[in-house]
């Protein structure tokens, strides 16, 4: 599929003849409620040698992102689907089907049609986001345990459009 062909799939589960690809009814993709572990509690002091172990992980994570393609659900005006927390407007973006089946879940619209595209990560982050009108990233997996935001900082997106964290550089 490339990154500009769609699907559209009603809650029977057919597809649109005209459509590239055959899609299941998102809410049997869903699995059951998967139980969250818990959080282990943060040291109260973090070693230089952690900080760049974390680092080089979600370096790692970006990368990766980068260079997949995620599924972006459409909302009901044809627009990405974003969502707006603490100022950040965020695109939601998805791993797979099978995710965006449990996030449709999650907030009780599994039977209505979900419209989304696929979506190259590195196209979102330099090209979707610095459309979006101030400060945006990418929310992953939005929802589950295994989710990773994109924040609108330098590195991730485009200077242009990165909010400026100041002097919180730790090298």
């Amino acid at each position: 599929m490339t990154a500009w062909q769609h699907a559209r799939v009603d809650e029977t589960g057919d597809d649109d003849a005209l459509r590239p690809q055959q899609l299941s009814r998102l809410a049997e993709l869903a699995e059951a409620p998967e139980e969250v572990p818990p959080v282990p509690a943060t040291p109260a002091t973090v070693t230089v040698a952690e900080v760049t172990l974390a680092r080089r992980e979600f370096a790692r994570l970006l990368g990766e992102f980068r260079r997949t393609a995620v599924l972006v659900p459409f909302d009901d005006h044809e627009s990405l689907w974003t969502a707006d927390a603490n100022g950040v407007r965020w695109i939601c973006a998805f791993s797979d089907e099978e995710a965006l089946a449990r996030f449709a879940v999650a907030r009780g619209a599994a039977a209505r049609e979900w419209t989304y595209r696929t979506i190259l990560g590195a196209r979102l982050l330099d090209v979707m986001v610095p459309m979006l009108p101030g400060p945006g990233g990418v929310a992953l997996d939005a929802g589950s345990t295994d989710g990773a935001l994109f924040p609108p900082v330098a590195g991730i997106v485009p200077d242009e459009v990165a909010v400026d964290l100041g002097a919180t550089e730790t090298r």
